[in-house]
């Protein structure tokens, strides 16, 4: 059992991200706050804005 353990951490590659080292959303930061909240929102919207249009056009 030890050294099935012992191959698999050996399998855990250093240099790649996992997703638990991905941290939390913070919204303070206006990256975050664009790209998970308003860019989403204006994305919706414009959508809406489209499928009203095109059913107008038939």
């Amino acid at each position: 059992m030890q050294n099935t353990l012992y191959f698999l951490m050996i399998q855990k590659s250093t240099y790649s991200q996992n997703p638990r080292d991905s941290g939390i959303v913070d919204l303070t930061r206006p990256f975050d706050l664009i790209v998970f909240v308003i860019l989403p929102i204006i994305i919706i919207v414009l959508y809406f804005i489209w499928k009203k249009q095109k059913k107008q056009d038939e």
